[in-house]
């Protein structure tokens, strides 16, 4: 014994600790067998503070440190859902009424544009997509892509868009009313 103390280069004391601690009783055994039974429950979307929330409510009051210990020991971690984005932030400025009215067909090119900008992730990193689509055959006229929803996304789209337009157009251009939408700048392009 003394020969593999000395070999591991640990004090006498500290090999008669972890002996000492292997024969206890885990006192946390109950709790932690039910703070997992509730992560596994909610498919592990639950963190620490509602795990501790759920406990309370099953009768055992237990601080939300301990919790969060004995989390990180079962190694179990809240599976946070990502936030879809929604570009709608309020009024900013005047809004067009639905001239559109869920009539998504037309009858010739350049009668009827829709638009919109959707996030996706690539790689880890959020990307944000701003393109037109034509109603006539669901092509796409054009698009912009950038690491910010900024109005930059959409008026650069617009003025690419509208670069290849003939002169003589009934053109409609439909939106999600978002605030990159209502700006001034947008709306007399």
């Amino acid at each position: 014994m003394k020969a593999l103390v000395k070999l591991a280069d640990i004090p006498r004391s500290t090999y008669y600790d972890l002996v000492k601690r292997m024969n206890r009783i885990d006192s946390d055994g109950n709790l932690k067998a039910e703070i997992k039974s509730i992560y596994e429950e909610h498919e592990g979307r639950y963190g620490y503070r509602r795990i501790r929330d759920e406990l309370a409510n099953r009768g055992q009051k237990v601080n939300h440190k301990k919790v969060q210990r004995i989390m990180k020991e079962l190694g179990l971690k809240c599976l946070v859902l990502m936030k879809k984005y929604k570009s709608y932030k309020g009024t900013v400025g005047k809004t067009a009424p639905n001239y559109l009215d869920r009539q998504f067909t037309a009858d010739t090119p350049n009668q009827k544009w829709v638009t919109d900008i959707t996030e996706f992730k690539l790689f880890g990193e959020k990307l944000y997509l701003s393109p037109i689509l034509d109603l006539f055959n669901e092509e796409i006229i054009t698009y912009s892509i950038g690491l910010r929803p900024t109005f930059s996304l959409v008026s650069d789209m617009l003025e690419n868009a509208l670069e290849g337009l003939p002169e003589e157009h009934n053109l409609l251009i439909h939106s999600d009313q978002g605030w990159h939408y209502q700006m001034k700048q947008y709306c007399h392009v």
